[in-house]
């Protein structure tokens, strides 16, 4: 047996008795936790014959400390805590699109703003469609490579990535002797193969307020939005091989949004479910992957923002709760990150206009910090 101290509890390496299972001690996990008298243990597989228990000391989500070494690099944002002390670290490369859900107030904007902070310092270009007028995305102009604040020019902005999905696929086609002719779907390489000097830089583009696009009025809207909505699909099923990642979010997100919506949620692998208004919501994000994951979604209290259910393809779920950002600092490493973003011609119309004001402090009687735990 091996013990490691951590602050918030203990780890402990066992090796298995001939005849035992991992499943053995995972049964048992209840009833350890209260002749320990932690909060919560967990029980997971180290390696054949080897599995590690981490007894909680206290509820890590009630106030949330990120680790130091949160294991974060390139594409690799800790964003929040999950519920045994572990970061959960949403990683581009190994989950490229992702849909994120959660009701006003509920802490997806927070969860938005530091996957935004923690891309701006890599070599990544930052892509923002948000038809809330922008106000979400448009604090972070500074290093955005192209912004889209309604859907009229969203149906100008999407077209282009797609035009840039399918260059990349050439370049790939090109460096392999690939012929010409032969589909996309049927490249099984990507960008990374690719030597570093050619390599297209990787583009995560942040689709806020999904549903906006969906939205018709008129027929003509219905063609711009059946439009949006296919090339939102194609990006989603082949810009991964490309270098071209999706970060969906969105308030409701159900099957009567339209032609499309079921099938675009089908390719986004990864799944992030805050407080919504309904369970249809929590079922969309989490019911074709993990049924029971839904019942926890809808039982988060409004007095704990941030607080989500993570999961994915694999029926893997976690609560996770994102620490406290402020829109400010957010902002402030995206200006100070300006310089890092890439040249790409094709999205130089979209590149929102960034104002040159002096920075101004706010007198100390006017700050108020949101505070992070309950």
């Amino acid at each position: 047996m091996r013990s490691t101290l951590a602050t918030c509890g203990l780890r402990l390496r066992l090796r298995l008795a001939p005849g035992q299972e991992p499943a053995d001690l995972a049964a048992s996990a209840e009833r350890l936790r209260h002749a320990w008298g932690v909060h919560a243990v967990y029980v997971t597989t180290v390696k054949p014959g080897v599995v590690e228990l981490r007894l909680v000391g206290f509820d890590v989500l009630r106030r949330v400390q990120m680790p130091r070494k949160a294991g974060g690099g390139f594409l690799k944002v800790p964003v929040a805590l999950r519920e045994d002390a572990t970061p959960f670290v949403r990683d581009y490369r190994t989950i490229p699109h992702q849909l994120t859900l959660g009701a006003t107030l509920s802490g997806k904007s927070m969860y938005l703003r530091h996957l935004i902070a923690g891309l701006a310092p890599q070599p990544v270009a930052l892509v923002g469609i948000d038809c809330k007028r922008g106000v979400e995305l448009a604090p972070f102009a500074a290093r955005l490579s192209a912004l889209a604040t309604d859907p009229e020019q969203a149906a100008e902005l999407l077209p282009v990535l797609v035009k840039e999905m399918e260059d990349r696929y050439d370049l790939i086609k090109a460096r392999q002797g690939i012929a010409p002719g032969i589909p996309d779907e049927e490249i099984t390489s990507d960008i990374w193969g690719l030597p570093e000097e050619e390599r297209p830089v990787p583009i995560v583009l942040f689709v806020d307020e999904v549903a906006e696009l969906f939205l018709v009025a008129t027929r003509k809207d219905e063609e711009r939005r059946d439009e949006m909505v296919t090339q939102l699909i194609r990006l989603a099923q082949l810009g991964r091989a490309a270098g071209i990642y999706l970060e969906v979010c969105g308030q409701r997100f159900g099957a009567e949004l339209g032609k499309g919506a079921t099938m675009l949620r089908a390719q986004l692998t990864g799944r992030v479910c805050h407080r919504v208004n309904d369970e249809a919501s929590a079922k969309m994000a989490l019911g074709d992957i993990a049924p029971e994951a839904v019942y926890a979604a809808c039982a988060i209290a409004p007095e704990r923002p941030g607080l989500a259910v993570a999961g994915d393809t694999s029926g893997g779920w976690s609560r996770i709760r994102t620490p406290y950002l402020s829109l400010g600092d957010a902002a402030e490493i995206c200006r100070e990150s300006a310089h890092l973003m890439p040249d790409l011609p094709a999205l130089k119309p979209f590149r929102p206009d960034v104002p040159l004001l002096p920075p101004v402090e706010a007198p100390v009687s006017l700050v108020k910090p949101r505070p992070v735990t309950d």
